[in-house]
């Protein structure tokens, strides 16, 4: 009988360690020239945060030569779009020249590239479920 009960335990508890082990994870592999400032990535869940709205996680990250990343963990499945630029001057600003133009290099996930301003949510945003890698080019 005490069988018994330890089994269905175990079977109540495994949906529950399951889902935890499903949590999204999304890292990033930013490769750089440079190996000063840092670089900041803002994430987004919806078109319409991505499109003026609020990020779900943002991080800062010291440049390494070669290869910096940034990681972000413990997200519910769905999509997701990211926003980096690399703060040469680590002022902890994205600058621009007089024209409205960025001065220092930026990116989007899925190496996505916007027409006249930053690149479409449906160019910029992928799936997650699971663990997710992509290696990004600032440009």
């Amino acid at each position: 009988m005490k069988t018994l009960i330890a089994a269905a335990a175990l079977l109540l508890t495994a949906p529950t360690a399951a889902f935890s082990q499903d949590a999204g994870k999304i890292t990033f592999e930013f490769t750089t020239g440079s190996s000063t400032g840092t670089i900041h990535a803002a994430l987004f869940d919806s078109a319409a945060a991505y499109g003026g709205g609020s990020p779900v996680a943002s991080a800062v990250a010291r440049v390494e030569r070669g290869v910096t990343v940034i990681t972000f963990e413990d997200l519910p499945p769905g999509d997701y779009a990211m926003r980096s630029f690399h703060d040469w001057d680590d002022d902890g600003e994205m600058d621009f020249n007089p024209f409205g133009m960025p001065t220092e290099p930026y990116a989007f996930s899925n190496n996505a590239v916007g027409n006249m301003g930053p690149a479409s949510w449906s160019r910029a945003s992928f799936r997650v479920e699971g663990a997710v890698t992509q290696a990004i080019e600032l440009k």
